[in-house]
């Protein structure tokens, strides 16, 4: 998920967020609402009643974290670029691959290769989407640390399978803590 403040740019990718906070509740309300249906598939396979697994469910909380990137301009490879306009996003389709950033005062090309160009890779802290689950339910308080990743393990497969499936297509998750 990226955001930009440029107009433009939200006109070309309507599905853009228009601010970092909102790029971040967007991510968060999609892993909560994923690690939320895995524990009520878990609630109903268990043979637990509705108002039981909506009480267990109102006692987690998940917090997201993940660093967005700011794409105030978006151009496509190969595309010209000014450098007032640098650094930009360099999208294929809806997928940023990379950012562009030219040096100078010239219009250039954002290709590899050329000396006042730089193109970096996608940063990592943009593909990385850590978080944390919490409970005050007393049960799932004291679950193990196998069952809380066979938890997750089901969220990311169901992340990696759902509408943002090109997003966490290579997709981990593990358990740390108590």
């Amino acid at each position: 998920m990226v955001y930009t403040g440029n107009p433009a740019v939200s006109a070309q990718f309507t599905s853009i967020a228009t601010s970092e906070m909102g790029a971040r509740g967007i991510v968060q309300r999609f892993v909560m609402q994923t690690v939320f249906d895995v524990l009520e598939r878990q609630g109903r396979s268990a043979l637990l009643p509705d108002a039981v697994i909506s009480s267990i469910l109102d006692q987690l909380n998940v917090t997201v974290i993940y660093r967005p990137i700011n794409c105030n301009m978006v151009v496509s490879p190969g595309e010209e670029l000014m450098p007032a306009n640098s650094p930009a996003c360099i999208t294929v389709g809806n997928t940023v691959t990379g950012i562009c950033t030219v040096m100078g005062g010239a219009q250039m090309m954002c290709t590899a290769g050329i000396p006042v160009v730089t193109i970096a890779p996608v940063p990592p802290t943009a593909l990385t989407i850590g978080g944390t689950i919490s409970t005050t339910n007393i049960i799932m308080a004291s679950w193990s640390r196998q069952m809380w990743q066979s938890v997750v393990n089901r969220a990311v497969q169901m992340l990696a399978s759902g509408p943002l499936k090109s997003n966490f297509a290579s997709a981990t998750a593990v358990v740390s803590g108590n």
